[in-house]
């Protein structure tokens, strides 16, 4: 018996086949279907269901509508790529549509057509990576091939995109000797080369993105400055605050007001005088975990939800210590 998708889609196809067009015209049609599942998804079946319409409009392209061909291999890649799955099945097939989607359309496709199947085939590459399933330099070198057309004057969206990517390509490489320091000046480079052509009012999303990634890498670098980085972070944190909000954008505000309270929870009170602690920096530290938490929470976030929890955790305990040790000196001195 088959599935209610494929029902609905055997139903699609029926209709496409009533009507007076041609061959191509009907696979487009198909197409046109498939991509309005595909970016208006009511429900996790509508995924399924723009895939076989995708798979359907193939079986039927013939060779020699090679053009079509291509596009549709490479839209088939993109839906491939959205699917929840416990497995690679899904990231492994988008991997392979979109490598035929270049074969196909590279001689006589757009150079932006070329360049958003090499953006795409890169963030495959990338979460192939970090499962150990394929090498990071390959979604690396396919981000810079992007780049050729994707260039910041034409295309700044795309290009800030790409920094971003190939920003996070460079910190996901596991080395522990000096060429660590090299990649993570690589990505804080990329993340400012993408900051310089977007912008708080036409790419608030690009912008806020790069922001809150940038405070990450300023963080987390290896570096004798630590307070200075952590101060700078924290500046680009406040950079994407402006445009995530809890009303607009609870996830990834979320995300950010997290990462801010890392930096809190590692900045003395007055960074001038760092013996004296950071027991005000732990308080606001912990009033912005605690958000994070909430909102984890409620979105159904429970690794980050968990994560948070163990961070509150630790706060709590410092600053249950902090309270015991001034009450103790506070108690020698009322004696003496």
């Amino acid at each position: 018996m088959p599935s209610r998708a494929e029902s609905e889609v055997g139903a699609a196809l029926a209709a496409v086949e009533a009507e007076d067009a041609s061959l191509a015209e009907k696979i487009e049609m198909l197409m046109e279907m498939a991509m309005g599942l595909q970016t208006r998804p009511k429900t996790p079946g509508h995924l399924q269901q723009a895939i076989l319409l995708y798979e359907k409009a193939l079986e039927l392209c013939p060779a020699e509508l090679y053009l079509l061909r291509g596009r549709l291999h490479a839209r088939l890649a993109t839906a491939l790529q959205a699917v929840p799955a416990d497995d690679l099945t899904p990231l492994k097939d988008a991997q392979r549509n979109l490598e035929a989607a270049r074969d196909i359309l590279k001689h006589d496709g757009a150079p932006e057509e070329l360049a958003e199947i090499e953006m795409n085939l890169g963030l495959v590459l990338q979460s192939l990576a970090g499962a150990n399933a394929a090498p990071i330099t390959a979604a690396i070198a396919a981000y810079q091939r992007a780049l050729r057309t994707f260039d910041a004057k034409a295309f700044p969206k795309e290009y800030a995109i790409l920094q971003n990517n190939l920003a996070t390509a460079f910190l996901s490489i596991p080395f522990s000797d000096e060429r660590a320091k090299m990649r993570e000046a690589l990505a804080v480079q990329a993340f400012q080369e993408g900051l310089k052509v977007v912008n708080l009012i036409d790419h608030p999303s690009e912008y806020a993105m790069l922001q809150n990634n940038l405070g990450n890498a300023l963080q987390y670098v290896s570096s004798s400055h630590s307070i200075e980085n952590c101060l700078r972070a924290m500046d680009a944190y406040d950079e994407a605050l402006k445009v995530r909000t809890r009303a607009t954008t609870p996830a990834e505000y979320a995300n950010t007001i997290a990462n801010y309270a890392n930096c809190l929870r590692n900045l003395p009170d007055d960074v001038a005088r760092p013996e004296h602690g950071n027991r005000k920096n732990l308080d606001k530290a912990l009033q912005h975990y605690r958000e994070a938490a909430e909102i984890f929470a409620a979105f159904s976030e429970a690794q980050k939800a968990g994560i948070v929890g163990e961070m509150i955790a630790e706060i709590e305990a410092e600053l249950s210590q902090v309270r015991y040790s001034d009450e103790h000196v506070s108690a020698v001195a009322s004696v003496q």
